[in-house]
């Protein structure tokens, strides 16, 4: 069948530095430009493809790349179900909705009602709440084909300091698909990579600070965290309900536009109608490079990156600090600690099944009988410090949160947008990923633009901007509050607008 020879054509670029042919990298670039949502469905109307064939192609890549790489938890057996009754229903002319054979992976913190929903973690290995969450309900209506949950950093990499990104110990060690030494970061690694691997279309992942957007930028895709309260939280494990958010992870910023649309309320906007190639003309944009300066490679991508914005009309504000008040680092960790005491034992308390745990003192115990599987590398100190915490109505987690929130907002995005008439920040939103190292953790290369975009509720998106030394790097466009439609026609132009000489894989 046609599928088999994308199959064919596909593994051979398996990884980066495989050593593939010139003719079969050219042959796979042509393919690629088919698995884009819009390409996708082009082609299911000129009959070239089937919905079927698409679906299989994906459950065979997985079954072929997922040992390596650790991405996914599990598959639904039922998606070619899903497909034939698609195929059937498009030969008969009837009307289908906006992501109609796009197969999509879902985070492994985000209910599925045909799935186990397990953050990761055995004590959730048989939680099955025969429910979906709000988003991919919204996801079904619109036509999307749940392909099966994606790995992850165990309970969305907020179970202890020295954990390493991408691990749980359901789906063992995620791995980055440019070199499988080296991290995904998380927590949405299993999201970022199936993307970048070609496992699926799109996926979903979720953020508390910096989960989308660094696996993003560390395995070469597109990540929109959006601003808090625009895609519902309900039916997701949660951390912080003034942080947590879903959010799309595509290979380009339209599909990511398009996927985002169909996770919100039917009729609130389009952003795939938004994006616009003009839209950097006149505006200003702010550079911080107190972002910069850890990696001269970096900063020498980030110069072309600055380049391209200017040759996209953008008018180049330059060297924009913000600082952050000396007990900000301690005060957002307070927050997250008291939020997620209240928030998991909320979770837990409210599932309808039965589980070995119901709280968050439950799952501690359960860790530590289960030591071995659970904690083999890293601990649970988060937990501990979590459940030493008093409740919401406590003055110190309301201080706490009062003055993370000015910090980010009055005195942080507001006010850098606002004294110099910005219009957008910029900056590296990391570094190139580092080597997996189970025994003493995470090594973060420097860096790092996600927590006041994360803290203040403000929208935040990072797409490729080049690689170094094989490695992806992303760029990161922040807005103001509910800017979300603007940064993503501005992350378009830029797409649109950059000359890629390092194989990245933008389209």
């Amino acid at each position: 069948m046609r599928i088999y020879l994308l199959l064919t054509l596909f593994s051979s670029a398996l990884l980066a530095g495989c050593g593939q042919s010139d003719d079969v990298m050219h042959a796979t670039e042509d393919l690629s430009m088919k698995f884009t949502i819009k390409g996708l469905q082009q082609a299911y109307q000129d009959q070239s493809l089937t919905i079927t064939e698409v679906t299989q192609y994906f459950l065979d890549r997985i079954e072929s790349l997922n040992p390596e790489l650790n991405a996914m938890i599990v598959v639904n057996s039922l998606a070619l179900d899903v497909a034939a009754a698609q195929d059937a229903m498009l030969a008969r002319g009837d009307e289908l909705g906006p992501l109609y054979g796009i197969p999509i992976l879902i985070k492994d913190n985000i209910e599925t009602r045909e799935l186990p929903t397990t953050a990761g973690s055995l004590a959730l290995k048989n939680n099955f709440t025969n429910r979906d969450a709000d988003v991919v309900a919204r996801l079904r209506s619109a036509g999307a084909i749940i392909l099966g949950k994606t790995n992850l950093s165990e309970w969305a990499n907020f179970r202890s300091k020295r954990s390493s990104s991408g691990w749980s110990a359901i789906g063992g060690q995620t791995r980055n698909p440019h070199d499988t030494s080296r991290s995904p970061c998380g927590s949405s690694s299993g999201s970022a990579v199936a993307v970048a691997a070609k496992l699926a279309v799109v996926a979903i992942g979720t953020e508390t600070d910096g989960s989308i957007v660094c696996p993003s930028s560390l395995t070469g895709i597109v990540g929109f965290k959006p601003s808090i309260g625009l895609v519902s939280q309900s039916g997701i494990i949660p951390i912080s309900h003034t942080q947590d958010t879903a959010g799309p992870m595509a290979r380009n910023v339209k599909d990511a536009a398009i996927l985002l649309t169909s996770m919100i309320d039917e009729g609130e906007t389009d952003f795939a109608q938004g994006l616009h190639e003009d839209a950097l003309i006149k505006k200003r944009v702010g550079i911080i490079r107190s972002s910069a300066n850890f990696h001269e490679g970096v900063d020498a991508v980030f110069e072309q990156a600055i380049t391209t914005l200017r040759k996209s009309g953008a008018i180049i504000v330059d060297n924009i600090h913000m600082t952050s008040p000396k007990t900000f680092q301690k005060n957002s960790y307070d927050v997250l600690l008291y939020e997620f005491k209240h928030n998991i034992n909320a979770y837990l308390a409210n599932l309808p099944n039965n589980l070995p745990v119901n709280n968050l003192q439950g799952l501690i115990e359960f860790n530590d009988a289960h030591e071995d599987e659970e904690m083999p590398y890293f601990k649970q100190e988060i937990f501990l410090n979590s459940q030493s915490k008093g409740s919401l109505t406590d003055p110190a987690y309301l201080d706490a949160l009062a003055r993370i929130r000015q910090a980010t907002r009055e005195d942080g995005i507001d006010k850098v947008l606002q004294e110099y008439r910005l219009d957008v920040i910029v900056a590296p939103t990391a570094g190139a990923a580092w080597t997996i190292d189970l025994v003493n953790g995470d090594h973060w290369p420097g860096g790092g633009t996600s927590s006041y975009p994360a803290i203040s509720g403000y929208p935040h998106i990072t797409l490729p901007m080049g690689s170094l030394h094989g490695l992806p790097l992303g760029l990161s466009f922040v807005g103001g509050a509910n800017s979300d439609e603007a940064l993503l026609s501005m992350a378009y132009a830029f797409e649109k607008n950059q000359v890629d000489p390092t194989g990245s894989g933008l389209e």
